[in-house]
C-alpha cells in the first residue's frame, strides 16, 4: 500500500519547511513575517454592497478574506489550520479549544441516535469515559475490543449500525502502536469511517492520513505547541468532513481564540526540531533503563522487547518522546524515585520542551481502587516519562541518582 499523501495536498518539501510554511507563504495586509493576531470578535464591511458580495461567494463555496464573525473563524486561526493541514499531509484541519474538544465534537457530529461505535481498550481514559458514558445518554452503543485485534473488531461489528472505529497510536500510558494498514483494511470491508488520535506520534513520526485513516487527532497542547503554556486541539481530514465538522463547530461553539492560535503556530515552527531530540533522547534513556537493575520493565516502541515494535518500524519515522517503565518497587517506593529527581517536573501532560514525569496510580487514576487499577492495567509501579529537550546524559544522570536507593535497598550489584 503506498502511504504518500493525496494528490491534491502541497508538494512534498520537508517537515520544517511545511511547519514554518505550510502550503505556502502566509500573505497580510501587513508584510509581517509572523502571522497576525487578529484580536476581533467581528469584523466590519465598506458597504452593504461590499456585504452583499462577500455573502454571495460565501453562498457559492468561494474563498473569502475573512468571516464576519470570529465564532465563524478568524485570520489568525485560518492560517493556523492550513499549516496543520499541510504538515499532516491532510486537505484541511479544523482548531478546537483543546483535544477532547477536538475529539468531541467529531464523535456528536457523524454519530446518530441508534448508531454504533467501536474504540480500541487502551485509548485515553477520558476518551473511553465520553464514548461509554456520555454517548450512551444519546442511544449511541461504544463496544470495547482488544487493540490491534481485528477479529475482534469485526465480530463487534452491528450490520447497519456501527458506524466509526476509534483507535490512538502510540496509545497512553503503555505506547501501543496501531497497524494502521490492518486497521483500514478491517474498517473499509464493512464500510466503517476511522478515527487515529495521534497526539504522542506527531505528524514527523507517523501520518494516519497517508494509510487511509478518515479522521486524525491531535491535542495541540502537546508536541505541536511544544512549550506547555496553552491549550488547544485539532481534527485533520478529507475537505468534505472537515466542511461538515466546520459547520457543526458553528453551532456547538468550540471556537479558539487568536492569541493560543498564534502561539500555537509560534510552537509548530520549530516542531520538526523538537521532535527529532525527543526521539533521539527517549531512545537512548529507553535503552539504558532496561538495562537498569531496579526497573523491572520499559515501554517504548522503539526498543525490540516491545510488543508492537515490528509495526512501529514500518509505519513511524521516529518512537516518540514518552518512555514508560515499571520499577522494581512498591507505590511509595515508586513516589519516593519520582520526589528524588531534579529535572523533570512532576505534573501531568507531556510533548513540551521540559521533561515531565508521573505516576499513573496517583496522578490520573487516584480517584480509582487498586483493584479498578490493577483492571486497567495501570500498575503501582508504572511511571511515564516524557522526556524534554534538555541534555540526554543530564536526564540519565539524574535518574540514575534517584533510582540508587531502590538499586541498594534491594542488595542489587550496580
Amino acid at each position: 500500500m503506498s502511504h504518500e499523501p493525496p494528490n491534491d495536498c502541497p508538494p512534498a518539501r520537508g517537515d520544517s519547511t511545511r511547519a514554518v510554511h505550510g502550503a505556502g507563504a502566509a500573505q497580510n495586509p501587513y508584510g509581517s513575517v509572523t502571522t497576525p493576531i487578529i484580536q476581533s470578535a467581528t469584523f466590519t464591511f465598506a458597504s452593504t454592497a461590499d456585504l452583499i458580495a462577500y455573502l454571495k461567494r460565501k453562498a457559492a463555496g468561494g474563498a473569502v478574506d475573512y468571516e464576519e464573525y470570529a465564532r465563524f473563524g478568524s485570520p489568525t486561526v485560518d492560517a493556523v489550520e492550513k499549516k496543520l493541514a499541510a504538515l499532516e499531509g491532510g486537505d484541511d484541519a479544523l482548531l478546537y479549544p483543546s483535544g477532547m474538544a477536538a475529539l468531541t465534537s467529531v464523535l456528536l457530529t457523524i454519530l446518530r441516535p441508534e448508531t454504533h461505535v467501536i474504540i480500541t481498550d487502551d485509548c485515553y481514559r477520558h476518551t473511553l469515559e465520553f464514548c461509554l458514558n456520555f454517548l450512551r445518554k444519546y442511544q449511541i452503543e461504544t463496544t470495547v475490543v482488544p487493540f490491534n485485534d481485528m477479529a475482534a473488531l469485526e465480530a463487534a461489528v452491528i450490520p447497519k449500525k456501527t458506524r466509526l472505529v476509534i483507535s490512538e497510536s502510540p496509545t497512553n500510558p503503555y505506547l501501543r502502536v496501531a497497524d494502521l494498514d490492518a486497521l483500514v483494511r478491517t474498517a473499509k470491508k464493512h464500510r466503517l469511517l476511522t478515527l487515529i488520535d495521534s497526539t504522542f506520534a506527531t505528524p514527523i513520526n507517523q501520518r494516519p492520513l497517508a494509510f487511509g485513516i478518515d479522521f486524525v487527532v491531535h491535542s495541540a497542547t502537546k508536541y505541536l505547541a511544544g512549550h506547555n503554556d496553552l491549550l488547544a486541539g485539532v481534527v485533520i481530514g478529507r475537505k468534505d468532513r472537515i466542511a461538515a465538522l466546520r459547520d457543526s463547530r458553528l453551532l456547538l461553539g468550540g471556537i479558539v481564540d487568536p492569541q493560543p492560535a498564534y502561539l500555537l503556530e509560534r510552537g509548530m515552527k520549530t516542531v520538526a526540531l523538537r521532535v527529532a531530540q525527543h526521539n533521539a533522547s527517549a531512545q537512548r534513556i529507553a535503552e539504558h533503563l532496561e538495562g537498569h537493575p531496579a526497573v523491572e520493565r520499559v515501554w517504548y516502541p522503539g526498543l525490540p522487547s516491545h510488543p508492537d515494535h515490528a509495526i512501529a518500524e514500518a509505519q513511524m519515522r521516529g518512537f516518540g518522546g514518552v518512555v514508560t517503565f515499571e520499577l522494581r518497587g512498591s507505590l511509595d517506593a515508586t513516589a519516593g524515585f519520582i520526589d528524588r529527581l531534579t529535572i523533570p517536573h512532576l505534573a501531568a501532560s507531556l510533548g513540551g520542551v521540559e521533561s515531565l514525569i508521573q505516576q499513573p496510580a496517583i496522578m490520573s487514576h487516584f480517584d480509582k481502587s487498586p483493584e479498578e487499577r490493577a483492571a486497567l492495567g495501570i500498575k503501582d509501579n508504572l511511571v511515564r516519562f516524557s522526556v524534554g529537550i534538555e541534555d540526554a546524559d543530564d536526564l540519565i544522570a539524574d535518574l540514575d541518582a534517584a533510582l540508587e536507593p531502590l538499586r541498594a535497598a534491594r542488595s542489587i550489584p550496580s
